[in-house]
């Protein structure tokens, strides 16, 4: 058998694993013994297990070798979405509304204050974004203006802020916050909906190393679902 590339390696220990030709808790042969049974480099074997481990698939520890994961775990990647994007593939007419634009805010709210420093200044952007012309989500945002010292020279009547930072703004790192909750009046009539009606919201964080760069929630609409690949 000769395979010479990374992904024809992962598609051969793959079948090998579900055919239990190695089963759960097994330790698999070593990458040299792979390499030679490939008739490939032992690089491209490592590459190829690598891989796997990091989808859960394998467990590898260093003088123990690399076994079959007795529970193989399914990881879920989650991208920022462009809202304007999300909305035109559900093949619907995107728009955008901005509510309030506000500078030199300071963060009086105990969920920005495991973020933000008491004496950060803080841009302040409420905006709706609609699908067909109906409301599909809200969008309470917060931008440290020390990390993006030229966005409250921007203007967002035309154009999101979740547009703008994604082209321009570098991130690091992130944490997502998702809830369920029943909706105030005010946001409850921005959404067409009844007070206490229950809306799904998604905190998201984002970093630039140790900084914090934007901290946004976003309030769906009732009828939102979210979807994601495993």
């Amino acid at each position: 058998m000769a395979i010479n590339n990374w992904l024809g390696v992962q598609t051969e220990v793959l079948k090998r694993i579900h055919d239990r030709t190695w089963k759960p808790g097994e330790i698999i042969p070593r990458e040299t013994d792979l390499a030679y049974e490939f008739g490939c480099a032992r690089v491209t074997v490592n590459r190829a297990l690598r891989a796997l481990a990091d989808k859960g698939v394998l467990d590898r520890k260093r003088k123990v070798g690399t076994t079959v994961a007795l529970y193989p775990t399914s990881k879920a990647t989650l991208k920022i979405p462009l809202i304007r994007k999300e909305i035109q593939d559900l093949g619907t007419t995107y728009n955008y509304k901005l509510i309030r634009q506000s500078t030199n805010q300071t963060p009086n709210e105990k969920r920005l204050l495991t973020h933000f420093s008491i004496n950060d200044n803080l841009i302040y952007i409420e905006a709706i974004h609609t699908s067909d012309g109906k409301p599909f989500v809200i969008e309470n945002r917060f931008i440290n203006q020390k990390i993006v010292p030229n966005f409250k020279n921007q203007q967002f009547e035309e154009n999101s802020p979740n547009e703008w930072l994604l082209a321009n703004i570098p991130y690091t790192h992130g944490e997502i916050n998702f809830a369920a909750t029943n909706c105030s009046v005010d946001i409850s009539t921005l959404l067409d909906i009844n007070p206490g009606d229950a809306v799904f919201q998604v905190e998201r964080t984002t970093f630039d190393k140790e900084e914090v760069i934007t901290n946004v929630l976003l309030t769906y609409h009732k009828d939102y679902r979210l979807k994601a690949s495993l």
